[in-house]
């Protein structure tokens, strides 16, 4: 929101910040950052399955049994290495690696609702409709 002295609101979508005022897409801009968070298919599905509460990668693989190993793989390295999750291995054997939600991580909660509640007014044209 704009201060009162400059003499108009900030409109919604249109954040009041100089990182807004660029003509291409950079690293640096917070829509970017969220987006590449947010990258790959199955990510949000991981998310929604960790604001549940922690997990291993075994209760993961029975959580989303179409999600490959390979892919869960990635996608908890990748939410790993961008802050979203933590990463805690537990000693003893067989070793159990135990992931949760950052603190950060868990203010996506409220970014994956809108995208839901997004979508979910939202009604793409039929097949017949774009012709």
């Amino acid at each position: 929101m704009t201060h009162q002295t400059v003499g108009h609101p900030a409109r919604p979508g249109l954040p009041d910040d100089p990182r807004a005022n660029v003509i291409e897409p950079t690293p640096s801009c917070p829509v970017e950052i969220t987006l590449a968070a947010l990258h790959g298919r199955w990510t949000t599905l991981v998310i929604r399955e960790f604001l549940k509460g922690d997990h291993t990668f075994t209760e993961l693989r029975h959580a989303l049994p179409e999600l490959s190993d390979k892919v869960l793989s990635d996608r908890l390295a990748h939410l790993t290495g961008t802050g979203v999750l933590d990463r805690r291995r537990q000693p003893g054997w067989p070793p159990r690696v135990h992931y949760t939600l950052t603190s950060h991580g868990r203010r996506l909660g409220p970014v994956l609702q809108a995208l839901w509640d997004w979508g979910a007014q939202h009604q793409p044209p039929s097949s017949t409709e774009t012709r």
